[in-house]
């Protein structure tokens, strides 16, 4: 006999001992892309990674030219664009990857949240990052930004603001 539990179950059999999603660190991140007013205007790649000294960096999400219905590879050989994050972690990486990849983004602003444990976030310890983004656009330029922060445990909040292809870049992680 099998039986299946759901949180609504787990709370009404007084489960609120027990872990929670509701517990885990969440990243809130929000991306701004400026409009460039120029004659070619193509949507960047965009790479989204997190350094801690003493750690292996983890790719969070690479915004490129994903289309499933494509030969795979399609968009990936402008990846190496993007040569800091290429450099880094991303020549090592298999796509399209599980969680990670995602289709390019318009200008605008674009908010994001992730939830450690699920596609590319890791659980974090307390210590000193930076938040990566890179983006690299065809018949345009390339921009890295980063975001320092220190987490505590409990909350974290970092700001930094591209000057070309990337504008304010905003990190909020809590637990």
């Amino acid at each position: 006999m099998h039986y299946r539990i759901t949180g609504l179950t787990l709370a009404a059999i007084g489960g609120a001992g027990l872990p929670a999603a509701a517990g885990a660190q969440t990243l809130d991140l929000s991306i701004a892309i400026p409009q460039l007013k120029v004659a070619e205007y193509h949507r960047p790649y965009v790479a989204i990674w997190l350094e801690k000294e003493g750690a292996a960096p983890r790719t969070l999400q690479v915004w490129y030219d994903f289309d499933g219905n494509s030969k795979e590879g399609a968009g990936t050989k402008w990846l190496r664009d993007m040569r800091q994050w290429w450099r880094v972690v991303g020549r090592g990486m298999t796509f399209p990857a599980d969680g990670v990849t995602g289709a390019t983004r318009p200008a605008g602003s674009h908010k994001i949240t992730l939830v450690a444990g699920r596609g590319g976030m890791p659980a974090l310890t307390p210590g000193n990052y930076k938040l990566m983004v890179e983006a690299a656009r065809e018949v345009g330029g390339r921009e890295v930004v980063t975001v320092p922060f220190t987490w505590n445990g409990t909350a974290a909040r970092g700001t930094a603001r591209g000057t070309s292809e990337l504008g304010a870049v905003t990190v909020s992680i809590k637990r």
